[in-house]
């Protein structure tokens, strides 16, 4: 049998409301872990109810990291993230305990492993005219612009995901490529660790949509202790507005447009669960090109319970392919 010298980290990956963080603490009950927080919203301070942030009592299960790093005024970087967590894992591993990679940021966990070199940064000046020209015209547009420049990134991108449909016009035009040339272009880097990934995936996915419904309905329902008075204390602050990648976060925008008044109470709870199922597709889109996955079907009573089994089984299977 080969064995790998390197450390062993565990991807615990799925669409919202598939079970991730209920697996990783189940895992955290037999095992020395750290969790890695993988989602762009779990970033931000003050932003916990919409993002279904782990509770205090779940992070005092087992150290977390990448969760409330940043104000929602700020932004962070997919290359950030790759930084961070190859930092991370190191450290974690340093102390001999097991990482885990957990979330559902679907392009965090493709940096991490296909790396993203050949993408420039951000610039400030060619967003900002993207973002007033969006305004002016309307996503839809600027859809169908990028449908002509690079085809097949529009082809995985709905024509309202104004952040990484402006992301990819940047890109064109910081470089004069398109995104999807640059990422076939950019080498593989080689990972200073083993990853076993495992997904929650629904075999019915109308369970899960169930799960997406009653989970956004709750957090309506707990009034100003909910999403809503978690977004009027946002809106509060005077210094936030629906052009941040923090309040373009599913949920978020939805409540921020019906305080605006855009919409009434009813509507806001459609959207929300149609934007949040949006996310869980885009997510199963994303994992299903992952072909070296481990699925299991986060529907079963016994999904977490697997997820340990298939951990301590790898890790059974390292330490008898080491003597």
């Amino acid at each position: 049998m080969n064995y790998s010298a390197k450390p062993l980290v565990v991807a615990i990956m799925g669409p919202t409301a598939s079970g991730k963080t209920a697996a990783a603490l189940n895992i955290a009950r037999h095992l020395p872990v750290e969790i890695i927080s993988v989602d762009s919203a779990l970033v931000f301070r003050g932003m916990d109810i919409g993002t279904a942030k782990p509770t205090r009592e779940e992070r005092a299960q087992a150290p977390h990291h990448l969760i409330d790093i940043l104000d929602p005024t700020q932004a962070y970087s997919v290359m950030q993230f790759r930084d961070d967590a190859i930092r991370l894992v190191a450290e974690i591993a340093g102390r001999g305990k097991l990482p885990l990679l957990v979330g559902g940021t679907m392009l965090y966990f493709k940096a991490l492993r296909d790396g993203l070199d050949a993408l420039p940064q951000a610039d400030p000046d060619v967003r900002a005219r993207l973002d007033a020209e969006a305004v002016q015209v309307g996503m839809p547009a600027m859809h169908a612009r990028l449908a002509t420049l690079d085809p097949e990134t529009a082809a995985r991108l709905k024509p309202n995901d104004s952040q990484r449909i402006q992301r990819a016009l940047e890109i064109i035009e910081l470089t004069g490529q398109p995104m999807s040339e640059l990422l076939a272009k950019a080498p593989k880097s080689e990972l200073p660790f083993d990853l076993l990934p495992l997904s929650l995936e629904p075999s019915d996915r109308s369970v899960l949509h169930k799960r997406i419904a009653d989970r956004f309905v709750a957090m309506l329902d707990q009034g100003d202790s909910g999403l809503i008075g978690e977004v009027k204390q946002l809106r509060a602050r005077g210094d936030l507005h629906l052009g941040l990648p923090s309040m373009r976060c599913v949920g978020y925008r939805q409540a921020w447009e019906y305080l605006d008044g855009q919409y009434g109470f009813e509507a806001l709870q459609e959207k929300g669960i149609a934007a949040t199922r949006q996310l869980a597709k885009r997510q199963l889109t994303w994992l299903r090109s992952m072909h070296d996955r481990i699925v299991v079907d986060c529907i079963k009573p016994d999904a977490s319970a697997q997820i340990v089994d298939q951990v301590t089984n790898h890790l059974r299977h390292r330490a008898t392919s080491s003597t």
